[in-house]
């Protein structure tokens, strides 16, 4: 049994954390074995963003998210709950609960929090489509070298048609004096 110094403190890490999340997952983990979970955290802690997976109280959790954007899922809060956080790429934490939704049927996504904004488990498996973060990212990069590419070739093109130009009448000339 904790005591209350014990549960406050927990309330006050939670909060921490909930306020720092860039998106919260509330999960119901009913009937899902240890080992399962224990392969899901560990798949959580893989990444090379920054997520963390949580089993607490729910009236812990309810205290913890007063006040900060978890507020709004705060009645998803019932029955055994885990909640999963992301501080970075919020997809990439999507992708793996929704994975592990589709490989253990009675894991349910219930809902979370992304960027204030409550979303229910249709939306986390849609934002689990999306991709993610790092793509996006080497994605924006190649539609800005490819113009900047092409620019380059056709600068280039002149002279390397004038050098070829060049070099054929000059090779032409040699011919035509060597035939003298």
């Amino acid at each position: 049994m904790l005591t209350r110094a014990q549960k406050q403190e927990q309330v006050e890490e939670l909060r921490e954390k909930l306020g720092k999340a860039t998106s919260v997952i509330v999960a119901d983990y009913r009937g899902i074995d240890v080992q399962s979970i224990n392969s899901l955290r560990g798949k959580i802690r893989s990444g090379e963003e920054e997520y963390e997976y949580h089993v607490a109280k729910n009236s812990l959790l309810r205290r913890a998210a007063e006040g900060g954007p978890a507020e709004l899922i705060a009645e998803q809060f019932q029955g055994p709950t885990a909640v999963a956080l992301s501080y970075g790429d919020p997809i990439g934490l999507a992708k793996i609960m929704v994975d592990f939704a589709k490989a253990h049927e009675v894991f349910e996504l219930r809902g979370g929090v992304l960027d204030g904004r409550a979303i229910n488990g249709d939306e986390i498996a849609q934002l689990a489509t999306l991709p993610s973060l790092d793509e996006l990212r080497s994605k924006l990069v190649g539609l800005i070298q490819a113009p900047a590419q092409k620019v380059a070739q056709l600068v280039l093109a002149p002279a390397s048609q004038l050098a070829r130009l060049v070099d054929a009448r000059r090779a032409q000339i040699e011919e035509s004096g060597a035939a003298s």
